[in-house]
């Protein structure tokens, strides 16, 4: 099959690219200067250069791909209505990434959410999270009345080495680097937040099983495990030989640090269940996020 995909230097779009390279399929990828197309090109992934804003690239490149994948942003409504149309009436595939920080809550660092939500379990996001919750909804209507079979996965906290360009994934890297700082293993306010988590290869398999058999209109949380800040800090301490010493940071500096997102990623609770995943036949075979934060996987 030809895959055109979005984000094909990024964490997630890199390794899922890699993945389908590995078994047999040819890939398109968006990138945005000759530089990255280089880089890209030189993994066997075919560059396409352009953003999320060409229309008309993005458009093209659906119409000669077999299917999609959007793994570049999950917020911009705009390349997924312009991809949901240049592929209606196609039966192509067409997969979105999301990602679980849209059932996150503003607990500042409070165990404040006890609910493990599954697919099926209804809610209401924070406010700077409903407009994905919309795009998500957008894209598994058009798996239903618009000719194009698509599937949304929506991933919590992700670890481990990427298996494409970019090697780091986002949270762990980036709390690594705030304890380096600081001397000691970095959490924000109690830490008591907790948050579901999968690693990278395990969510790579998600996708591939997805592409195989998944129904049109599917969304899929994908987890193997969860844990607390502070017990990602206290790891993070003893790899980085401060012993497990730890440190409570406000959460406005974690937000004045890396963005008013960072207020759910690092300082909320995202606590998710893969019913759907694994009622499809995803068996998590990873290591945990503890065995790779001290092994560096």
């Amino acid at each position: 099959m030809k895959f055109f995909l979005t984000g094909a230097s990024g964490y997630i779009g890199g390794s899922v690219a890699q993945r389908l390279m590995e078994l047999g399929h040819e890939v398109f990828g968006l990138v945005r200067s000759a530089q990255k197309a280089h880089q890209i090109q030189q993994l066997g992934i075919q560059p396409v250069i352009g953003t999320l804003g060409d229309a008309a690239v993005l458009a093209e490149a659906a119409h000669l791909a077999d299917a999609v994948i959007h793994a570049a942003n999950s917020d911009d409504r705009d390349s997924v209505e312009t991809l949901l149309g240049a592929l209606e009436g196609s039966g192509k595939l067409f997969i979105h990434v999301s990602g679980s920080s849209i059932v996150a809550d503003e607990a500042m660092g409070e165990y404040a959410n006890p609910v493990v939500f599954t697919e099926d379990t209804s809610f209401e996001p924070v406010p700077n999270r409903k407009h994905r919750v919309e795009i998500n909804d957008l894209v598994r209507t058009a798996g239903i009345g618009r000719g194009i079979r698509t599937v949304v996965i929506c991933p919590p906290m992700i670890y481990g080495q990427g298996l494409g360009l970019q090697k780091e994934s986002d949270q762990i890297p980036k709390l690594t680097t705030f304890s380096q700082q600081v001397g000691a293993g970095v959490y924000f306010g109690k830490g008591l937040n907790r948050y579901s988590n999968v690693f990278i290869s395990d969510l790579v398999d998600l996708f591939v099983l997805a592409i195989e058999k998944a129904p049109s209109g599917s969304f899929f949380f994908a987890e193997n495990g969860e844990a607390s800040f502070k017990e990602i800090a206290e790891l993070v301490s003893v790899k980085l030989g401060f012993g497990g010493k730890t440190q409570s940071v406000p959460v406005e500096v974690v937000v004045a640090h890396f963005g008013e997102a960072a207020r759910y990623g690092a300082a909320g609770n995202s606590r998710v269940q893969a019913i759907n995943a694994r009622r499809l036949g995803w068996t998590p075979r990873g290591p945990s996020l503890q065995d790779a934060i001290e092994h560096e996987l």
